[in-house]
């Protein structure tokens, strides 16, 4: 059966032919819809976990027991993951078990560029990266067999381009895997100092294993050319521009596994061409191997390692180093410029009311990871860090340890509600162990919002929708240390400058819950779109410091596009003049 697929989804059929039991995740593009897709199927377990540790931990139990299992994150949920990842490289694996990770060169939706590449070199752990669909599913299919095959994770490396572009995929039958037995193996799985030992060996035993595979398979291929003036080495989506730049006119080693690399592959097809190319996103990974072979290679010198490339970037870079390509036509012009629309919380958003209220007191704001970052751009202008998930609320204990009573009570902590799930519960632990004066406002839109509206610990339902049980966030907070805890509704102005400057003003740590939906969910039915009275409107311009996209300022006098307004009332409670709150006709 053939299908039109993105990336992510020929990888979710790719894992689920190949005989996937368990998928454990958290949601981070470019990664979420690999786990979105594989939960359609109901005849594997699918879940959402607190966070990429939780994954792959739950991962790593089903595969224990003898089940293929996958866990799915972005390139810096590994981060959070690696403690794990790095001890099943020792412990290797019952039932097969797949790390898929997708990078985002550019961050279109990260905090930095990461190539994860890295970990599967520094956990001795084999990694795959495929160039298109077809290959995402072909990898993804065949990766639990080289999972048990060398008793190893496999990380399915992903980017943001691969995960979401397109091509026909010819998918195949589900392939039947029953449980393989489990018997207790402490030397294997308990890894205290003794074992762990003697699990090393082993790791490096699998690595040379792995290498000689590498020199010879489906993964790694050579596409030779008559004519070989030059020969290219490259992976992942840069394959693609060369071969949309080049076609079949010069010779290219393709690398669909990153690690470990072959090396007399690599020498072989170097010596079949006079001068020899490399071309990676990010970091020079293949090129530092090509070099520590003595080998001459052109690379990060002539391609950046910042960023996204692409057929325009790789091309110029050729014509730069004086290479005629003439079976190349030429870009038509330049395309026409595109009014920028920099990013801003949707009209109604649950999070602008209490920022406005915090940037009204010139409060300092330790932001976190989530839609709510959105209120670091102007107008609003709200936040004065973001970190990492969770560090928000690590982050305000040391700056208010550090400074003391000179902004204990001028600093907040704001983190979201899956956010907090996932790691802000830690912080604040210790906040309250450690005693410092702390605020930390919790922003609950009830769903995990900028990944796309995934359900999470405190909203009642599971991965599939199903009911499930609802943390309860103000008797979590209470449990945690906690005796100051309340809830507000950031729709209500005066309710949050009263409950803000109320906890900044107590000397102990306390936490407020600014508890609304998100207005994009769908069972949020939206108020009839307010007006602006024309004839009573001053242009004082108030109105506009919400930064509310419905609102725009035009002839003197504001405006609201009442197909953007969903009647919040945010902004009637900042018009003096009462210009705001009657409904449009």
């Amino acid at each position: 059966m053939k299908k039109l697929l993105i990336g992510n989804e020929a990888v979710a059929w790719g894992l689920y032919n190949g005989g996937l039991g368990l998928v454990s995740s958290y949601p981070g593009t470019p990664s979420t819809e690999i786990t979105e897709f594989l939960a359609l199927h109901d005849d594997i377990h699918a879940e959402w976990a607190p966070n990429e540790k939780v994954a792959m931990e739950v991962a790593f139990g089903a595969s224990l027991a003898g089940m293929r299992s996958v866990c799915a994150m972005k390139h810096v949920g590994l981060n959070v993951a690696a403690d794990p990842l790095f001890t099943l490289s020792y412990t290797g694996v019952t039932g097969g078990m797949v790390v898929c990770v997708a990078d985002d060169p550019a961050m279109h939706s990260s905090q930095n560029e990461q190539d994860s590449r890295h970990y599967a070199i520094a956990a001795k752990v084999p990694m795959l990266e495929p160039s298109d669909s077809a290959e995402a599913y072909a990898f993804a299919k065949s990766a639990f067999a080289l999972s048990e095959q060398y008793d190893t994770p496999v990380l399915l490396r992903m980017c943001t381009r691969i995960a979401h572009s397109q091509c026909v995929v010819d998918i195949g039958e589900r392939e039947k895997t029953p449980l393989k037995p489990y018997f207790k193996q402490p030397e294997k799985y308990i890894m205290m100092p003794g074992y762990a030992k003697k699990r090393h060996p082993v790791v490096e035993q699998r690595t040379k294993a792995l290498k000689a595979l590498a020199e010879d398979c489906d993964y790694n291929r050579v596409e030779w050319a008559d004519n070989r003036d030059f020969g290219i080495i490259t992976s992942g989506c840069s394959y693609l521009y060369v071969k949309e730049i080049f076609g079949d006119s010069v010779p290219v080693l393709k690398i669909g596994m990153p690690n470990p690399l072959p090396d007399q592959l690599i020498r072989d097809f170097a010596a079949g061409v006079k001068k020899l190319y490399v071309i990676e996103e990010l970091d020079p990974v293949l090129e530092n191997h090509i070099r520590a072979l003595g080998l001459e290679v052109t690379g990060k010198g002539l391609f950046s390692a910042i960023g996204e490339f692409s057929q325009k970037t790789i091309r110029d870079a050729f014509i730069s180093e004086g290479i005629r390509l003439d079976n190349v036509p030429e870009a038509q012009g330049e395309a026409p410029a595109v009014p920028g629309r920099p990013p801003m919380m949707c009209a109604g958003c649950p999070h602008r009311g209490m920022y406005y209220t915090l940037v009204k007191h010139h409060i300092t704001v330790l932001g976190d990871i989530g839609c709510y970052t959105l209120g670091a751009v102007p107008p609003l202008n709200a936040l004065d860090s973001t970190l990492c998930m969770g560090a928000s609320v690590s982050g305000i204990h040391g700056f208010n340890a550090a400074r003391g009573a000179e902004t204990e009570g001028k600093t907040v902590a704001v983190i979201g509600d899956s956010t907090f799930m996932h790691s802000g519960m830690t912080g604040l632990v210790n906040i309250s162990y450690n005693a410092t004066n702390s605020t930390v406002i919790i922003l609950d839109n009830s769903i995990t919002g900028m990944t796309g509206h995934q359900q999470n610990p405190t909203t009642g339902y599971n991965i599939k929708g199903d009911p499930a049980a609802k943390v309860n966030l103000e008797a979590l907070c209470k449990a945690l240390g906690i005796n100051r805890v309340r809830v507000v509704d950031p729709y209500d102005l005066k309710a949050c400058e009263e409950a803000v400057l109320e906890e900044l003003a107590v000397p102990e740590p306390s936490v407020i819950i600014s508890r609304r939906p998100c207005v994009l969910l769908k069972y949020v039915k939206a108020k009839p779109a307010l007006a602006i009275v024309p004839d009573i409107c001053r242009g004082c311009r108030k109105c506009m410091k919400l930064g509310c996209p419905a609102i725009s300022f035009r002839d003197g006098k504001a405006r609201i596009d009442a197909t953007l307004c969903v009647g919040c009332g945010v902004c009637g409670q900042l018009c003096a003049f009462g210009a705001i709150g009657g409904k449009q006709a």
